[in-house]
């Protein structure tokens, strides 16, 4: 249970699935990001794990709890293009972009 109802005729109850959309959805727009959507949480926390694992689809595969690392790889192990290290391989591949 990660989120209790604090008040109203359903205090100390989890909250409702649709309920955390709703508040992270109002969040989100109140802080000027956009839609906010809890899944977004699950990348942002598999692509961290991958990180601090050197890439390790194994290590993210066990902490996430996913079946199998082809699954993590196709969902997660994409380039970040704004990493320094993407641009110097892409510009020794295909030359000064102009």
């Amino acid at each position: 249970m990660l989120l209790v109802q604090q008040h109203g005729r359903n205090l100390g109850l989890p909250w409702a699935p649709e309920g955390a959309r709703k508040m992270l959805k109002r969040a989100g727009f109140r802080a000027e990001l956009g839609l906010i959507r809890p899944h977004m949480f699950r990348h942002t926390w598999a692509n961290a794990v991958l990180d601090a694992a050197d890439g390790n689809l194994v290590i993210v595969r066990d902490a996430g709890g996913w079946a199998s690392t082809e699954t993590v790889e196709e969902i997660y192990a994409h380039v970040d293009v704004n990493d320094p290290t993407f641009n110097t391989a892409l510009l020794a591949t295909w030359g000064e972009m102009q």
